[in-house]
């Protein structure tokens, strides 16, 4: 449930100005229901009267006949299964207009809030005075900014967190508490949420039986436009080029991204995942949670690989893989089903 107390501020709407500024469809409901005020979103299960939901799994559908909210946005082919009195919002992707409304009710769970709910510059941050900080930057309590660094109008960098010398921070960006930037540029509309780490040295040593020699780390960390990354991620900087994440990418929390790697547009990559060192995920690329790829392999283009798999080859574009080692997932299912077969056929006893 909406909490105004951590989202504040609501801004209410009806089903009506809903259905009007997202394009879609009113059905059902009664009389005067549509032009009715929502004041908040709630899951279908959970939600109360004066709230908005949604549906877009068919195995909730049940709830839609028990719901007690006041609007929900679906599919066409669920709208004939509303409860009484409930609004409903056709829609071809529920999931996708039911942000879309969200973002319109409330609005600061779009663009992060700082730690501390302040504007402005802090007088305990720490900045460095060569450093360029644009109109409408919010720099908290506790903040460094180093040495000819650059922070665009509208990002918030939270409190305790570290942008280092040189580096570039775009505009309308967030930086969360405790995070650490450096030898990296930086694009508009980036969310670095708390404990992110960029920039720092690559895993990089030239081995020998005489000991583990350290290869400078001498590239940077370019994030494009629109990428998200989620709290305790790291990405090292590259070794002699550099590490670049493309943009609209979306990297979920405690994922490690390797030097010298190249993330292409629109990819994503879900939690603890490890992607080692000069390894390229061309554009589209989906790899699920707890998944590691080896270095120097290239995944093509939409691409997918299923959680918990391990990657030691390159990947076809457009394929889905799955399984340790990572292979075909089609193959993988047919090897699994002739185990089972085998498991149920069992063993003649020994004499």
């Amino acid at each position: 449930m909406t909490s105004p107390a951590f989202f504040p501020p609501l801004v209410p709407h009806s089903a009506e100005s809903l259905a009007k500024a997202l394009g879609l469809e009113l059905v059902g409901g009664d009389v005067g229901s549509s032009g009715r005020e929502l004041v908040g979103v709630a899951p279908i299960e959970q939600a109360d009267k004066g709230t908005l939901s949604f549906l877009d799994n068919a195995k909730y559908a049940g709830h839609l006949e028990t719901t007690d909210a006041s609007c929900v946005i679906l599919a066409d082919r669920f709208k004939d299964r509303l409860k009484p009195g409930v609004v409903g919002l056709v829609s071809k992707e529920p999931y996708r207009d039911f942000a879309r409304a969200a973002a319109l009710m409330v609005p600061s769970g779009v663009k992060l809030q700082g730690t501390v709910l302040s504007e402005g510059i802090s007088p305990a941050a720490h900045i460095d005075p060569s450093a360029t900080l644009e109109e409408g930057v919010t720099i908290e309590s506790g903040a460094v900014i180093g040495a000819h660094a650059a922070v665009g109008a509208g990002t918030t960098v939270c409190a305790g967190a570290v942008i280092a010398h040189h580096v570039q921070i775009g505009r309308d960006g967030y930086v969360g508490a405790q995070a650490v930037v450096q030898h990296a540029l930086i694009g508009d509309r980036v969310i670095l949420h708390s404990g992110v780490n960029i920039g720092q040295d690559g895993f990089g040593f030239a081995m020998s039986p005489m000991g583990h020699l350290k290869v400078p780390q001498l590239g940077r960390v370019i994030i494009q436009d629109d990428v998200e990354i989620g709290a305790g991620s790291c990405i090292d900087r590259g070794t002699t080029r550099d590490t670049i994440i493309g943009e609209g990418t979306k990297i979920d929390n405690l994922v490690q991204i390797g030097h010298n790697v190249e993330i292409g547009r629109h990819c994503v990559l879900v939690g603890q995942v490890g992607i080692a060192g000069s390894s390229v995920l061309e554009d589209f690329v989906a790899i699920g949670g707890h998944s590691g790829v080896a270095g120097h392999l290239r995944i093509g283009m939409g691409a997918q690989i299923a959680a918990a798999s391990n990657v030691k080859d390159d990947v076809p574009p457009g394929a889905r893989w799955a399984g340790t080692p990572a292979k075909s997932a089609r193959t993988v299912f047919r090897e699994l089903a002739a185990i089972k077969r085998l498991g149920e056929q069992g063993t003649k006893p020994m004499d």
